[in-house]
């Protein structure tokens, strides 16, 4: 996947914990720093990162020298490439519409953070919270789909990112609304059915981004396609209670099956229309 020539959204937000963690660090970091400080005769704010070390003339620049975020840098520069790139996508699209697409924020993180939404948490993977109307990516899911799923490359970790932007497509379109309110009294069943129109619809959206991506901006490479629908399938809900458990509960499935998603996906991608993504109508999923 070609996006280091991409824009870079400016709606991208970076936590490393929960903020009561990481005030607490400091403060022990500072205390640290103090009695390090006394102990050694040198400038606390050195230790602390706020000043820089006395260098002797002739000294060598060494390994120490190199950022330690680089590895993160590099992940924050890519979200936000394709962040911008799904922001170009749907703004030419609401505006065929002569409408005002309005971006959503997305935060990347590792572990844990907090959100709008109360009923959403870290453990439950990437997800959007239509309260405070941001995409979360734990980066730890990412390694997961490396390690666990076994699908590595830029587009597979772009194609989630995209899939969650389609539920804030959704929530700008209303469409979240009427099935919040259509879930309202039904039975478990009935819920899970509902949910998974809704994230089959997410996919097609994904689809409308990557067909928009490659169309306009040319951003694809002959593994792209490929590495996106193994994403899709890897994450398919049989896939993942095959690997949890032995029995398949296809009730409780909400994100839909590996050929579920990669059918949906494909629908959003051939032509690049919303009106391809309709779910809701579909009698085969």
């Amino acid at each position: 996947m070609r996006w280091r020539d991409g824009r870079r959204s400016e709606n991208v937000e970076e936590t490393r914990g929960s903020p009561a963690r990481t005030g607490l660090k400091l403060v022990l970091c500072a205390v640290v720093a103090m009695a390090a400080a006394w102990f050694l005769g040198v400038d606390p704010r050195i230790l602390l990162g706020l000043a820089d070390a006395p260098v002797e003339p002739g000294a060598p620049v060494g390994p120490a020298a190199v950022p330690t975020t680089a590895p993160r840098a590099e992940i924050g520069d890519f979200i936000s490439v394709v962040l911008a790139d799904t922001e170009d996508t749907w703004t030419q699209i609401f505006a065929e519409e002569g409408e005002t697409y309005i971006p959503p924020r997305l935060r990347y993180f590792e572990g844990s953070t907090r959100s709008g939404c109360a009923a959403k948490a870290a453990e439950s993977g990437p997800f959007y919270c239509a309260a405070d109307r941001r995409v979360y990516i734990d980066l730890n899911f990412y390694r997961e789909l490396a390690d666990r799923f076994h699908v590595p490359g830029d587009f597979a970790q772009a194609y989630v990112i995209a899939h969650e932007v389609g539920h804030h497509v959704q929530n700008l379109m209303g469409i979240e609304v009427k099935l919040r309110r259509a879930q309202a009294g039904k039975n478990a069943m009935m819920r899970n059915a509902l949910q998974l129109r809704l994230e089959l619809q997410a996919d097609c959206f994904a689809g409308i981004w990557a067909h928009n991506a490659e169309r306009n901006r040319h951003i694809l490479d002959p593994q792209t396609l490929p590495q996106a629908l193994s994403a899709a399938a890897s994450v398919g809900a049989d896939m993942i209670q095959r690997l949890a458990q032995d029995e398949i509960v296809p009730d409780s499935f909400t994100h839909g099956t590996a050929a579920q998603r990669q059918r949906w996906f494909e629908s959003g991608f051939k032509r690049g229309l919303v009106k391809d993504c309709e779910t809701y109508s579909a009698r085969k999923l």
